[in-house]
Parts: C-alpha cells; sequence; structure tokens
C-alpha cells in the first residue's frame, strides 16, 4: 500500500483523546494484548486515541495501545520527521498486525515513553515486512520497509507481544541513563 493511502486512512479517523501513558513495570506492559476488530468503534476510538497521545509526546514516533492501558493488539506510528528515517509510510495505525518477514539485523540504541528514564542497546531487523488491518475501513494492507521505521515497528509489535525494549537488550550493559538534551 501506498504511504499516501495509508496516510489518508489514517487522516479519516476521528479526533482522538490524549490519554495518560502507562509506565513499567505496570503489568498491562508485559500481558500479551488480544486481538480485536478492526471495524469495531471501540478499535476506532482507540486508534484514533493513539494518535492523539503520540502527537501530543514530544518525540514519540510510536505507541502501542497497552501503553495507554489497553490491552489490544492496535498501535500507531509516524517516523516521517526522524533523522534517521529513510523509507516511512507516514502518519498510521495497524491493527493485528504480523511480522511476517524480517533480515539483516542491526544493533541501534532505542527508547520509549513506558521507560522514561532509559534507553538500550537492541538488536532488530533493518528490513521488514508487517501485515495488518487499517482501522474503520478494515482494509488489509502490507508494508515493507527499512531502517528506523522497521525498528519502530519491531518495537510496537514487541509491546503487543508484552515485551519492552528492556527484554531485548543484550544485558545491563546494554541499558543506558536517558541523556536530556534541554
Amino acid at each position: 500500500m501506498s504511504p499516501e493511502l495509508l496516510a489518508q486512512l489514517a487522516l479519516a479517523l476521528p479526533v482522538g483523546d490524549v490519554r495518560a501513558a502507562v509506565q513499567a513495570p505496570n503489568p498491562v506492559l508485559s500481558t500479551r494484548c488480544a486481538e480485536v476488530d478492526p471495524r469495531d468503534p471501540a478499535t476506532v476510538a482507540l486508534a484514533a486515541d493513539l494518535l492523539a497521545t503520540m502527537a501530543a509526546a514530544p518525540g514519540c514516533v510510536g505507541l502501542a495501545a497497552n501503553q495507554i492501558g489497553i490491552g489490544q493488539r492496535v498501535f500507531s506510528l509516524d517516523v516521517s520527521e526522524h533523522p534517521k528515517t529513510r523509507t516511512h509510510h507516514g502518519r498510521f495505525v495497524l491493527v493485528n498486525p504480523v511480522i511476517e518477514q524480517a533480515s539483516r539485523n542491526e544493533k541501534a540504541r532505542e527508547g520509549c515513553l513506558s521507560v522514561p528514564d532509559f534507553t538500550g542497546d537492541v538488536k532488530r531487523a533493518t528490513r521488514l515486512t508487517v501485515r495488518g488491518w487499517v482501522p474503520s475501513s478494515g482494509v488489509e494492507v502490507v508494508i515493507t520497509t527499512d531502517a528506523f521505521e522497521a525498528r519502530a515497528i519491531q518495537h510496537e509489535v514487541d509491546h503487543l507481544d508484552g515485551l519492552l525494549f528492556l527484554d531485548r537488550a543484550a544485558g545491563a550493559h546494554a541499558i543506558h541513563a536517558r541523556q536530556n538534551y534541554l
């Protein structure tokens, strides 16, 4: 699916509410999220809330439903303004995502809204194909991407599986205090 069409589908969502972010060690973050119907009005409202919450959090490029306390397999993403982005599909939401193909692992530093005090070095695929459904329309989409967008999608799918980047770090030596550049 083209980035333009995916972004148009996200724009068709209603305006959502900004929700409070859940922080580790809240148990919702370590529980696998349940699949949902992408056409259900509650799923559509959740998608809108994810986009609104993500937009309100400085530097946030992705947000999974369990990060706002909802254990459902839905995430939002927009890496289009991030300096490490090569390929991107704009601002979008995926429901019940499944990573179908991943290759070319590379280690890089990650942070998370739900783990505000730390970053970590995590090895992830730099090429990725993910399948999911668009909220409201229920259209099935397949996204093939690379670089930072691939990393961000894997990070969000991990959230939906009950994993934090801390669970993927190679050990205590790969966890770092977050630097604040104010």
